[in-house]
């Protein structure tokens, strides 16, 4: 196989090659932009958004095969005396749903859920998908690592403002202590603002692509140079760090979310505290 090449772009470029050669309608890659490339687009451009289209069909067709299995409640209920695609669900949803439960309450971690459920599956699913010989993780590409961070960004700030409205917004300000003070609060709302809205979805981003290009770039070298020595625990290895990265991310993107919403649930918590008081 072609170097930079996976069976995703020789198919692109056997049965879909006016994909590949359109792909600069979607706009130059964010690398080329940093770079300052603009060279014509090949089907190795189209590869990443292949792939992960790919995944998400892949995912939600195990999904639904799953729910089929849980169907019937009565039968559901006696766990698998091995492990199957039902209780491969169980387990990565209920690990990630406890996850959510201990850093954020049952009732914020059962509305929240289906946004770090979602991105855990498909990241989980990508990064794996980079340990089959001749496909390249999704994840890999900053393009879709952008994409799953900007809708992190967009998920947190919606539910920071559904909970707190401005204040949301407001406490980026710092704790108001006088008039005299406003140039403080001033830079003090400049640095919130740029940690909150831009560092989260670059660092998020970056992290994730960096790991699984540098890990998917090992695991090749690994698999080609030294098949007959080492292959067992280099995909070991890659394994570890296919999880690890999963759980980074979709960590973070609970921290970010449980802080959005953290002054709606003390508000909840309080009047709730009054109302029994009464």
């Amino acid at each position: 196989m072609p170097e930079h090449t996976s069976w995703f772009s020789l198919l692109l470029e056997k049965f879909f090659p006016a994909l590949g050669e359109n792909m600069h309608n979607f706009g130059e890659t964010y690398v080329a932009l940093l770079l300052g490339k603009h060279e014509t687009v090949s089907g190795h451009a189209a590869e990443p958004l292949v792939a992960s289209v790919f995944v998400m069909l892949l995912v939600l067709g195990l999904a639904f095969a799953a729910r089929a299995k849980i169907a019937d409640y009565e039968k559901s209920v006696i766990p698998d005396d091995k492990l199957t695609l039902r209780t491969f669900f169980e387990i990565v949803v209920g690990y990630f749903y406890n996850m959510m439960k201990d850093m954020m309450g049952p009732t914020r971690a059962k509305k929240y859920f289906p946004i770090v459920g979602t991105s855990a599956c498909f990241i989980l699913f990508s990064n794996f998908l980079g340990l089959i010989p001749g496909f390249i993780p999704p994840t890999s590409s900053w393009n879709v690592t952008a994409g799953c961070a900007i809708v992190v960004l967009v998920t947190f700030s919606y539910y920071g403002f559904k909970a707190n409205g401005f204040g949301f917004i407001t406490h980026l300000f710092g704790p108001w202590l006088g008039w005299a003070y406003v140039p403080v609060n001033l830079l003090i709302f400049v640095i919130e603002f740029v940690s909150t809205f831009i560092i989260r979805p670059i660092t998020l981003s970056i992290r994730l692509m960096l790991n699984m290009a540098v890990d998917h770039l090992l695991v090749s070298l690994g698999l080609t140079a030294f098949a007959l020595f080492v292959p067992i625990p280099i995909m070991i290895l890659s394994t570890l760090v296919c999880i690890v990265q999963t759980l980074v991310f979709t960590l973070l993107t609970s921290v970010y979310i449980t802080l959005a919403t953290e002054g709606h649930e003390h508000e909840s918590h309080g009047e709730g505290d009054k109302a029994h008081a009464h």
